[in-house]
């Protein structure tokens, strides 16, 4: 199967779930074709295909409960409830058991991909080396979140650049859409429950965002609250692209809930799941970051290794399988993860060149 029957294979069976927004998923085929990062943080579905077949001896690692769309802009910033600014991975979508080796080498392969686009300048041995000393020291320690606060001024210097300005957050929320025709009544039931006061007046708009999501509905209810605007999401999941991997008709639990409860986390209280829909807060400093959007003077690697760590964050929430990971780390050769890597990149231009072509065509 190559990636363009891929493709059509998947999005039947996601439609299947849920109906699709016809102009949100031309978008994201043609946000496919302007690079190789992009491709890749909107195509999870086909890594779940390809990488038992280039990776076969990573395929059969330890599984546990993992991210599976894991990659540099899956890491953004939210408040807890002490109202503290926390970083971490902020998107569990395509959450499925799965080898706990994928989520590293997608997460390596990421930043290879972004360092081609010219977002992250690290090489492929410096990444390799950074999130496997984040990781292995993370799990060692038994976890611990990142809270920007007393400690991690830099990554706190990162997450609150003047990128991220208020003015222009809400400038942007202001601008969207609003909805058109009816919208599911169980959206607006849910949505009201997560709002700072019952009864309040809102706007309902529609939002476009992300990539590997785009394409389902996604909803943002607008208010006016005591002299600010604030902001809820509500975004429609469906199962992990796991299971089309693996052959199954869809359906199946959603893990979204289980990765927030159980990880090692400061969580955000307004994060949760209503149905089939995810239900989040949305604010300057309680959304993703994007590389594009970090200072230019940052430390690569640094950043690395902490994304190496709160995979390991992550990962502990299966505490029952932490040990025999571990075991299966420390067996493995020092170059396993740069040599899955470059053949993971090397999978990932093929299929991004094949898409591109045809779409140019």
């Amino acid at each position: 199967m190559n990636i363009l029957q891929a493709n059509q294979d998947y999005e039947r069976w996601s439609a299947r779930q849920v109906p699709f927004v016809p102009a949100d998923l031309r978008l994201k085929h043609a946000m496919m074709t302007q690079g190789a990062f992009s491709f890749l943080r909107a195509t999870c579905y086909r890594w779940m295909q390809v990488f038992p077949e280039v990776c076969p001896d990573l395929a059969t690692a330890p599984a546990l409960r993992a991210v599976a769309d894991l990659h540099v802009e899956n890491f953004g910033t939210w408040r807890d409830s002490e109202g503290r600014l926390i970083w971490g991975i902020n998107d569990f979508d395509e959450a499925c058991v799965f080898p706990y080796t994928s989520d590293l080498l997608r997460l390596v392969v990421s930043a290879k991909l972004a360092g081609r686009a010219e977002h992250l300048a690290v090489k492929l041995d410096e990444a390799c080396d950074a999130v496997l000393t984040g990781y292995r020291e993370g799990l060692q320690a038994g976890g611990r979140p990142f809270v920007l606060s007393e400690q991690h001024a830099w990554l706190r210097e990162i997450a609150t650049n003047s990128l991220r300005d208020p003015v222009k957050f809400w400038r942007k929320m202001a601008a969207l859409p609003m909805v058109q025709g009816t919208v599911p009544q169980d959206v607006t039931n849910a949505l009201e429950q997560v709002m700072p006061k019952a009864g309040l007046s809102y706007g309902l708009r529609r939002r476009v965002s992300g990539l590997g999501s785009l394409g389902r509905p996604r909803f943002v209810a607008l208010a006016e609250w005591r002299g600010g605007k604030v902001a809820r999401e509500a975004k429609r999941l469906i199962a992990s692209a796991g299971l089309w991997a693996q052959g199954q008709k869809g359906g199946g639990t959603l893990l979204y809930q289980s990765m927030l409860e159980q990880s090692v986390r400061c969580r955000d209280p307004f994060v949760r799941m209503e149905g089939h829909w995810l239900l989040r807060r949305l604010s300057p400093y309680c959304s993703r970051i994007e590389v594009t959007a970090l200072p230019r003077k940052r430390d690569e690697g640094k950043l690395l290794y902490a994304m190496g760590w709160e995979t390991a964050n992550v990962h502990l929430g299966d505490r029952q399988h932490i040990k025999v990971v571990q075991r299966d780390l420390a067996a493995r050769k020092s170059t396993w993860l740069r040599k899955a890597a470059k053949a993971m990149v090397k999978a990932t231009l093929a299929d991004w060149r094949a898409w591109a072509e045809h779409h140019a065509g």
